[in-house]
């Protein structure tokens, strides 16, 4: 299958890699030429602009965009709702909120260009080795054109067609929720045994956890991950950043009258550790860098 790439980032990069390794024909574009020049030493056809992308591509076209959600993602839409055919296919694979995604679907709609929102999780390494992905679009038999796409560079059921278009991105809205609860969780529990009078190895707690508790998760990897470089995250402070989607969902979650408390109280934390360094906050600032690649402040 042909697939135009917009967006060579931490996420963009491995996903190329994972669509050529499962055969796929990849036109890569992106601002940076270095990162495009990359792509191109993996296999993928370079374009340094997007209308070359766009001359690469045989109709009707499929493109996936995975660059920063916000205005990037806005600009890019309306780029290509100027540039694209009627009966092409937009991916949305980046975090847009779903309430954007909807306005996006109706600009690309109203050109006869066909618009999904998919929510990627799994981090750079499920973009790489096989992701997770939530997939909303108004054409059902339009998507059955793209799931093969899906079906390689997914974990075996590893992605989902969720039904009309914004359904993708709000399922990953609410995903990234409960990410930040559990991470809380995990960041609150380590927390507590570095206070108490007895001397744990962090590492190899987190090891054991991972081992048939109840608990086990990619988490806790990532977590025996990050104390094994570090014992006690000496190195990095305990700030935790976040990028809107615990927000979102919380916000959501008012409108339908929904209590959310677990996952606003996690927000919250984050909120407080940008202003006072917590063992709880080092923690999950290093499972963010280990899943996302998303930056640490180091001491």
């Amino acid at each position: 299958m042909q697939i135009g790439l917009i967006g060579l980032g931490k996420m963009g990069i491995h996903l190329a890699q994972n669509m050529l390794r499962n055969d796929n024909d990849v036109v890569a574009f992106d601002l940076n030429k270095d990162a495009v020049k990359e792509a191109g030493s993996y296999g993928a056809q370079t374009a340094f602009t997007l209308d070359e992308m766009v001359e690469k591509l045989a109709t009707p076209r499929t493109i996936w965009v995975m660059v920063p959600a916000g205005k990037p993602t806005d600009a890019t839409m309306e780029q290509l709702a100027a540039k694209l055919s009627a009966d092409d296919v937009v991916i949305d694979g980046g975090n847009t909120f779903w309430k954007d995604s909807l306005k996006h679907n109706r600009m690309l709609t109203e050109k006869g260009i066909h618009y999904f929102d998919c929510g990627s999780s799994g981090g750079w390494c499920g973009a790489l080795e096989g992701g997770n992905f939530m997939i909303g679009g108004d054409d059902k038999d339009v998507f059955e054109r793209i799931r093969p796409l899906f079906e390689g560079i997914s974990q075996k059921d590893g992605y989902l067609y969720t039904g009309k278009a914004g359904s993708g991105h709000y399922l990953k809205m609410v995903h990234n929720g409960v990410e930040y609860g559990m991470m809380e969780a995990i960041g609150e529990g380590f927390e507590v045994l570095e206070a108490s009078d007895f001397n744990y190895d962090n590492a190899a707690v987190a090891k054991l956890w991972n081992h048939g508790s109840v608990i086990r998760s990619w988490l806790m990897e990532l977590a025996e991950d990050a104390f094994e470089k570090d014992p006690h995250l000496d190195k990095i402070q305990g700030r935790m950043h976040s990028s809107g989607e615990a927000h979102w969902t919380i916000a959501d979650a008012m409108d339908h009258s929904v209590p959310t408390p677990v996952i606003y109280e996690a927000l919250c934390a984050r909120f407080k550790s940008m202003q006072e360094d917590t063992f709880d906050g080092k923690v999950v600032a290093a499972l963010r860098n280990g899943f996302g690649g998303h930056a640490v402040d180091k001491k």
